[in-house]
């Protein structure tokens, strides 16, 4: 009997040197893949093709493997990518507009002689045209309680959302349906953006202080201030829930200039954009050492904006600077309640552009107290309140 005593051979191949054609396949003793650009196969003494065959088997399936995987990748993520990316279409508009006051600063002689006097006064309404065409097909927003404007000089307070774009499509509007131009307070750090500087000035934005903002209100114009500020744009939520602080400086200005308070409130305005949830105590620390708005914004969504108008506020001698924030307060927190379903939903916001879905009234809440504080006025209360005091320690608010 004669035995077979020759010993495997080791076969070294490069995966683009297979050869193509018809292979037979023939069983492995074992293989090895060092690496990924060749491998080893030990294989019985014969013929060698059938090692072509499982090599090429195996890249085509790797490879079948990768570009599949690839593919649900960019599936999924293009979503993530396109919601971060919206927002820059907001700052594409904002640039646009700045070009459009250059031109018309520029260019005032040809484009407004002869028809406008003033180019800054056209500028704005080409700008504002601009911005309500923007509102109108993209969240198709509309104004309710414009019979609440009073005439002559009035001071706006609204709600802060992550992007104030309800406060853009409302001086527009304002704008051009009531030729009436809202002067508006900002943070300083936009002035320090490049190319801004005209617009803000055409716009007849302020960084405001009480004396500026008084005296803006003194010369007969409208003004607009949210008490949040960047801290509520940053760190609010999609609960609504006003971050004032101790914030009183807009009530020094009512109070100082005698002007009636229209409360604001933008139904969905924290569906359109909205912050991240994640590393916000990290934000919220890099803004109280920088006071830089670092907090990265997402959204852009399509939803349903209606900004609502509440009563106007008269001025009453009578109230202090705290009194009268509260009464602002509280009339923004029962435009919340009465318009906005809290947590807000984006699918719902969304839902909202082709059927209005009216909310429930809850009366369990009927009784609640606003911003954590007692309600103004005359409230019924049982002895055992907390919230029981005399009515001649506190003055009525109408």
């Amino acid at each position: 009997m004669i035995m077979n005593t020759r010993q495997p051979r080791t076969a070294h191949f490069r995966l683009d040197n297979i050869p193509d054609g018809p292979l037979w396949v023939k069983e492995l003793s074992s293989v090895k893949c060092p690496n990924n650009s060749s491998m080893q196969i030990i294989v019985p003494d014969g013929d060698i093709l059938f090692v072509l065959h499982v090599v090429r088997e195996w890249y085509m399936k790797v490879e079948y493997v990768d570009t599949e995987y690839s593919l649900w990748l960019t599936w999924f993520l293009t979503p993530v990518i396109v919601t971060f990316l919206l927002p820059a279409v907001i700052l594409v508009l904002i640039y646009v507009s700045s070009i459009i006051f250059h031109i018309y600063r520029l260019y005032r002689r040809r484009l407004v002689g002869g028809v406008h006097g003033d180019w800054r006064d056209a500028a704005r309404m080409a700008v504002c045209a601009l911005w309500d065409a923007h509102g109108w097909l993209w969240h198709g927003y509309e104004i309710r309680g414009l019979e609440n404007i009073p005439e002559g000089p009035f001071l706006i307070i609204y709600y802060h959302g992550a992007l104030p774009i309800d406060m853009y499509y409302f001086i527009a509007r304002m704008q051009l349906l009531r030729r009436r131009h809202i002067h508006t307070v900002a943070d300083r750090l936009l002035f320090k953006i490049p190319g801004w500087a005209t617009l803000l000035e055409g716009l007849c934005v302020i960084p405001g202080t009480v004396q500026t903002c008084a005296s803006v209100l003194k010369a007969g114009n409208p003004l607009a201030i949210s008490p949040g500020g960047v801290y509520e744009a940053q760190f609010g939520d999609h609960y609504y829930k006003l971050n004032w602080k101790a914030r009183i400086g807009f009530a020094k200005v009512a109070q100082e200039a005698k002007v009636p308070i229209v409360p604001m409130f933008t139904q969905n305005v924290r569906e359109a954009f909205r912050t991240v949830g994640w590393l916000r105590g990290v934000w919220l620390r890099v803004y109280g050492a920088t006071r830089l708005p670092l907090a990265p914004v997402y959204g852009g969504f399509p939803v349903k904006l209606v900004t609502h108008l509440g009563a106007p506020l008269h001025h009453r001698p009578d109230l202090t600077p705290d009194q009268l924030q509260r009464q602002v307060a509280t009339a923004i927190e029962e435009l919340i309640e009465q318009h906005q379903r809290v947590p807000g939903s984006i699918l719902r916001a969304l839902t909202e552009r082709v059927y209005e879905i009216p909310k429930r009234k809850s009366l369990a809440k009927t009784d609640a107290l606003p911003n954590g504080k007692c309600k103004n006025g005359d409230v019924k209360r049982e002895p055992s309140d907390s919230c029981q005091s005399d009515s001649s320690e506190k003055p009525k608010v109408s």
